[in-house]
This record gives structure tokens, C-alpha cells and sequence, in this order.
């Protein structure tokens, strides 16, 4: 189950109108279904953007974003311009990132939109992995008092 949308996201989505919202909305369970570990970083400018990590740091560590307009959403890829493209959907002629408009909900359904997704988290290389057994300062520890 995707979990529920931040208040601060819905208060910062009550402007734009309710095709807006609900795209964004809908990207977002996409975002999170492709990464469900992933730290959302919400920020108001000219654009609502929605920065997604597995760190925090949506800028320095971050895979992807969302970026709500009046009449669209972009999905963004940090690292976009490093992205296999083949059939040139990413947009975007700057050094780093690249986007894919989105107008419609029934656009999410593309497979590429999952594809560029993972490619864009493996790029980061994926979520952080569950440590199995104690870490490794708890082996430290142990082993100086034998």
C-alpha cells in the first residue's frame, strides 16, 4: 500500500486544479510503488517540486523529482542526462537533468515511465540494502573485549 500523502502536500496542492492534483498525486504512487523506501522532500517555489532520495538529501543524493505546473507535471531524473535515451522521451538541454512531460494519467501507463525509474535508481545504486547481523562498529566492540 502506498502510504498517504504529507498535509503539507495536499495544503501545497489546494491551489492547482484537480486534474493537476490527482496527476500529481498518481505520479506519486508511482514514484513510490518503483521505490518504496524512498524520502520525500517537499518544497514550494514558483512550482511545487517533490525531490525523491533514499538519504534525505533530495539535491546531493537525489534520483528523481516531481515538479507540479498549472497544467502539467514533469518528472525529473537528477541525473537524466546520463540516462540510456534510445528513443529521445527524456527532455532537457541542460548538464544534468532531464524530464518527461506528463498531461494525463493515462500517460503513467507508458512502461517506460517504470523503465526510466528504475534505470534512474539503479543509477544511485538502489535503495539502501537492511544490514543482516550487527553492524559492523557492534563487531568492532565485541571483539575488543575478548
Amino acid at each position: 500500500m502506498i502510504r498517504p500523502p504529507a498535509r503539507q502536500l495536499l495544503s501545497y496542492l489546494a491551489p492547482y486544479g484537480p486534474h493537476v492534483s490527482n496527476l500529481t498525486l498518481a505520479l506519486r504512487d508511482v514514484v513510490l510503488e518503483e521505490a518504496p523506501q524512498a524520502i520525500e522532500s517537499i518544497s514550494k517555489g514558483y512550482a511545487l517540486a517533490i525531490g525523491y532520495s533514499f538519504t534525505g538529501k533530495p539535491l546531493k543524493d537525489g534520483f528523481c523529482h516531481i515538479v507540479t505546473y498549472s497544467t502539467h507535471v514533469n518528472l525529473g531524473f537528477n541525473r537524466g542526462a546520463l540516462l540510456p535515451d534510445p528513443n529521445e522521451i527524456l527532455v532537457g538541454k541542460g548538464k544534468s537533468i532531464r524530464h518527461i512531460t506528463i498531461r494525463n494519467e493515462s500517460e503513467l501507463e507508458r512502461p517506460f515511465v517504470r523503465r526510466y525509474l528504475q534505470a534512474a535508481i539503479d543509477q544511485i545504486s538502489g535503495p539502501p540494502r537492511l544490514a543482516v547481523g550487527p553492524s559492523p562498529a557492534l563487531k568492532r566492540r565485541s571483539l575488543k573485549r575478548r
